[in-house]
């Protein structure tokens, strides 16, 4: 999947930013791979609930934070790049996310929500990881329909410019063959797999 989300963002960021927010991110490790970010401090911001993984960032200097999407820690209108990859999934509902989301955006600024495309959640795919001793843990993930990614982001007046669809091809294949399923491979062919929006503010809303 993060395979698949690093093409979505390649191809549905904007070209510079001048403040980034990166919501739900986890490590920061997104963050690292910018060198804005390196080389401006503050220029990129990271912000997520759970202090474990934040405490593997600590040497971005700062650049972390704890907070909940639900209520971001940060102030109105700061940042014109925001960003919200493969965390929307752990949010029961969208209305107050697209809200917190929107009041950090300037009203010029870019938005990009990644999630698991609702098709495949559907199918059966699930959210997992494994930890050091090599136990596999299920994520909790709830299911969003576009629709309801377009109906509460309009509600909070945001407008989605550009959604791309990507699926399952040879690109992630070796996934499959390390879990050792390629039979569930050739079922998934073509699957929709990732959902990627570009949202942006209607002028005039706010």
């Amino acid at each position: 999947m993060t395979v698949l989300d690093e093409r979505a963002v390649t191809r549905l960021s904007p070209a510079s930013f001048t403040r980034l927010l990166d919501a739900g991110c986890g490590t920061g490790r997104r963050i690292r791979g910018i060198p804005r970010a390196a080389r401006v401090p503050g220029a990129a911001v990271g912000i997520d609930l759970v202090p474990e993984m934040l405490a593997q960032g600590q040497d971005l200097r700062g650049g972390l934070a704890a907070g909940d999407l639900l209520r971001l820690p940060l102030t109105a209108e700061a940042f014109d790049l925001v960003w919200c990859r493969l965390a929307v999934g752990h949010v029961a509902g969208l209305s107050r996310f697209y809200g917190e989301l929107a009041r950090v955006l300037t009203p010029t600024g870019t938005l990009l929500v990644t999630d698991v495309h609702p098709e495949a959640a559907g199918a059966g795919h699930r959210r997992t990881f494994r930890t050091r001793d090599g136990a596999l843990h299920e994520v909790i993930h709830h299911v969003h329909t576009i629709a309801a990614h377009h109906a509460a982001a309009g509600h909070h007046g945001l407008v989605v410019e550009e959604a791309i669809e990507l699926g399952v091809g040879e690109e992630i294949r070796r996934f499959y063959e390390e879990a050792g399923d390629l039979a569930r491979y050739e079922r998934d062919l073509g699957r929709p797999m990732l959902l990627a929006l570009r949202l942006r503010p209607i002028i005039g809303a706010r």
